[in-house]
C-alpha cells in the first residue's frame, strides 16, 4: 500500500493513496497513532486486514487536489547514512569505501515535497543532486537481530547538497555536512511511503534514476549498496535510537555532478525516481540573493 502526507486548504492529513483511481482516503491520526499498528501488521502477513482497519477521515479526494508533503513529521528525525556506494565515492569523490557505515542528521527544514520547488541557496555556487532509497522506521524499540522488521516501508530521496559549502571546512577539521546538506527547502521527498510488504524479503532491489530535463545523470541499483537496510539501520541504532516515523537516507549511486561538474541550475527540472515506489519532480528555482 501507499502512504501519503498532504496538505489541503491548510489542513495537513496522512491518507491511502490508491494511484489506479487518482484518490487519497485521508486517515485518523498521527503516524504514532497508526504507524506501529501497521508495521506490526506487515511482519505477521495481515497489512492488508490492518489497512482497512485504519480509521478513515472523510469522503476520499481528488490525488491532483491536495499537495503531496514529505512523509514524515516535523517531530521525526532526518538520518543520513553517506559513503554508501563505491563506484559513487570512487568516480565522484576519488575516495575508497570506509570500514563502516557514515551517518549525520539532516535538518527537518531542508524538505521539501514531491512537487514543490527546490530552493537555491546564496551561499552556494555548486547545487548537487542525489537519488536516495529512503527508509521509513514504523515500530520501535530497534529489534538488533532483526533490523528490518522495523521498516514501515520506502520512499524516495533527493539528498541536494551544496559541494562549495561541503569542501568549506577548515583544515584538520573536515568536511562541513551541515551547511551542505541542510540548506532549506532543498532536499525531495515522496510522494509517498510504499509499505514494505510490496517488496521481497530483506534489503530491496530496486533500480533509482535521476533526470535533469530529460539528461540522465543518475542510474543506478540499490544493490550496489555496500550495507543494506538492516546494516543500516541496526548502525544508527545503535549509536541513537530511531522513534516511529524517523526517516532514514541511504545513500547515492554514482553521476553526481561532484564527479560530472554538471551542478544544478535554475529553471531546471529534476525527476528522482524508484522503481516500484515513484517519482519526485522539482524545479529549482532562481537563484536566492
Amino acid at each position: 500500500m501507499k502512504i501519503a502526507r498532504c496538505e489541503k486548504a491548510g489542513e495537513v492529513f496522512w491518507a491511502l493513496v490508491d494511484t489506479r483511481a487518482d484518490q487519497v482516503q485521508p486517515i485518523v491520526g498521527a503516524f504514532a497513532d497508526w504507524g506501529p499498528t501497521l508495521t506490526r501488521a506487515i511482519n505477521a502477513g495481515q497489512a492488508d486486514a490492518a489497512a482497512a482497519a485504519l480509521a478513515k477521515s472523510g469522503s476520499p479526494l481528488p490525488l491532483d487536489q491536495v499537495r503531496l508533503l514529505p512523509p514524515v513529521e516535523p517531530i521525526n528525525r532526518v538520518v543520513v547514512a553517506g559513503a554508501n556506494y563505491a563506484k559513487h565515492l570512487a568516480a565522484d569523490f576519488g575516495l575508497a569505501a570506509p570500514p563502516q557505515p557514515v551517518a549525520f542528521l539532516k535538518a527537518y527544514g531542508a524538505l521539501i515535497g514531491a512537487n514543490d520547488d527546490i530552493r537555491y541557496p546564496p551561499l552556494t555556487e555548486e547545487l548537487d543532486h542525489e537519488v536516495e532509497l529512503v527508509v521509513s522506521i514504523g515500530l520501535t524499540p530497534v529489534d538488533l537481530d532483526d533490523p528490518i522488521s522495523s521498516v514501515l516501508g520506502y520512499t524516495v530521496g533527493n539528498d541536494v547538497s551544496a559541494r562549495d559549502l561541503q569542501r568549506s571546512g577548515p583544515k584538520g577539521i573536515g568536511m562541513d555536512l551541515f551547511a551542505a546538506k541542510s540548506q532549506d527547502q532543498t532536499t525531495g521527498v515522496g510522494p509517498w511511503i510504499v509499505t514494505r510488504d510490496e517488496f521481497p524479503p530483506g534489503s530491496p532491489i530496486l533500480r533509482l534514476m535521476l533526470a535533469v530535463d530529460d539528461d540522465v545523470r543518475q542510474d543506478g541499483t540499490t544493490g550496489d549498496m555496500t550495507w543494506g537496510v538492516p546494516e543500516l539501520v541496526s548502525f544508527v541504532q545503535q549509536r541513537s535510537s530511531f522513534a516511529p516515523g524517523d526517516i532514514l537516507f541511504t545513500g547515492s549511486p554514482d553521476g553526481v555532478g561532484q564527479g560530472t561538474g554538471k551542478f544544478l541550475n535554475p529553471g531546471e527540472m529534476v525527476e528522482a525516481s524508484i522503481e516500484g515506489i515513484g517519482a519526485l519532480h522539482n524545479r529549482v528555482a532562481a537563484k536566492q540573493v
